[in-house]
């Protein structure tokens, strides 16, 4: 009986110690990611930023800097909605697979098989918008964007005002991050489904996988918990610049959470709106016409960090920036948005990313 008392208060000393370490480690991680976020956010009277990292699913840290609304004084919370910005991206990337899955698009078609009228769009596949390597002009370019920014404009009119634009390259032959790419594949959406971009993008991810405060971006709905969007002047902080959302469209016009978010990485983790294989094909490196190899998936940056692989991918749109970091090997998530870009945090959340493959490759 003394053999099993005494055994029983050793091995409950050494798991109280275990749990101890731990939580130092843990609260040690904390102060770390506070320090690094309070190092680039100064002014906590103005916009900041939400951030989030997570591990197999489960926050590790979760925590908000700064104001959601200057004028009323609002601090900002983890909970409120931030427009994406370019993360956009990846929810239009995996809704072609998903379409190709239903037989109804491939990555392969040339794009003259939804868009019959578009000049050299016998040449310039899904695969080349997907990847950024179409050589189209980007929008976001053209000095005539200043023309259109505050009209609203459907998929067409979007193609249309850049499709006879001289062609930057020929398809293939080099990566060159392009916007208008991404507003084509949102058209092809909608030829191929029947339904609206909004539409295919709600019901078929946000309401299947609970990304219940998510949505395609609008200034006139009334959004719950929304975090308003600042810039910074000369003399000091402004109301973003006005722009309508039918021109980023599938490129750059979604809103979402932090928690939303986590839920969108869980699903592609789980495979519950593409199969694996699918899925291998919106992470995998590609190669130019001359060989050389992308760092770009579809949707995803394939990157490193201290030599582990990574898909990352961020975003910035008037009034906002977001960045997102996934560690596949280790299932860790690291996510940060802006609600003024004067604040970047992709440097940020690749620090913070680091910060927590250090721990987590020390334990």
């Amino acid at each position: 009986m003394k053999y099993f008392i005494k055994h029983s208060f050793i091995f409950g000393l050494i798991l109280a110690v275990c749990c101890s370490l731990n939580t130092i480690s843990a609260q040690s991680l904390d102060s770390k990611i506070d320090e690094t976020i309070l190092s680039e956010m100064k002014d906590l009277n103005g916009p900041g930023g939400t951030f989030m990292v997570s591990k197999k699913g489960k926050i590790l840290y979760q925590k908000a800097f700064g104001k959601a609304n200057i004028e009323l004084d609002t601090n900002l919370t983890s909970d409120h909605v931030f427009q994406l910005g370019s993360m956009t991206k990846q929810f239009t990337a995996v809704a072609i697979l998903m379409l190709e899955e239903q037989g109804k698009v491939k990555t392969s078609d040339a794009i003259s098989k939804y868009i019959p009228d578009y000049p050299a769009g016998d040449k310039i596949t899904l695969h080349h918008l997907l990847t950024h390597t179409s050589g189209i002009k980007d929008f976001t370019k053209m000095k005539a964007l200043k023309d259109i920014a505050q009209k609203e404009m459907s998929p067409k009119m979007m193609v249309d005002f850049f499709k006879n634009e001289p062609v930057d390259f020929t398809p293939g032959e080099k990566f060159d991050y392009n916007n208008s790419g991404y507003v084509v594949l949102g058209h092809i959406i909608e030829v191929a489904s029947g339904e609206t971009y909004e539409d295919f993008i709600e019901k078929n991810i946000f309401q299947k996988i609970g990304m219940k405060k998510s949505s395609y971006a609008t200034d006139r709905q009334i959004i719950n918990k929304r975090a308003y969007g600042y810039q910074k002047k000369e003399n000091g902080y402004v109301n973003k610049t006005i722009i309508n959302y039918s021109v980023p469209f599938s490129s750059g016009a979604l809103m979402s959470t932090l928690n939303d978010m986590l839920k969108w990485q869980e699903a592609l983790k789980k495979n519950t709106l593409i199969s694996a294989e699918t899925a291998n094909k919106a992470f995998s490196k590609y190669k130019l016409n001359n060989g050389e190899e992308l760092k770009y998936g579809y949707g995803w940056h394939i990157r490193e960090i201290n030599g582990i692989p990574t898909r990352e991918h961020g975003g910035s749109i008037f009034g906002y920036k977001t960045m997102g970091v996934y560690v596949p090997s280790l299932d860790v998530y690291v996510l940060g948005f802006t609600n003024c870009d004067c604040i970047s945090p992709t440097q940020l959340i690749q620090n913070i990313a680091k910060l927590v493959l250090e721990t987590e490759t020390k334990n």
